[in-house]
């Protein structure tokens, strides 16, 4: 989420890392990790095609902020 949208699941769970006595923890911001693979040999193609992903169909961009690493793997 965006800093300035309310994160009612990272208050939870902020609240129970201070009840196992966690006090220093200032706070937490729940989110979530995707893995998408790609059959595309252009890295630039490939990262066009992952933002699109995310701005149309994974992520709200008006309140959600996302992020994506490109990792080349070998199909061996």
């Amino acid at each position: 989420m965006k800093p300035t949208v309310n994160d009612p699941q990272g208050q939870t769970i902020l609240g129970g890392v201070h009840q196992l006595g966690f006090a220093t923890v200032r706070s937490v911001r729940a989110g979530k990790y995707m893995e998408v693979r790609l059959d595309e040999e252009d890295e630039g193609a490939a990262a066009e095609q992952i933002k699109a992903i995310c701005e149309k169909l994974l992520a709200n961009p008006v309140i959600e902020v996302y992020r994506f690493e490109l990792e080349q793997v070998s199909t061996a």
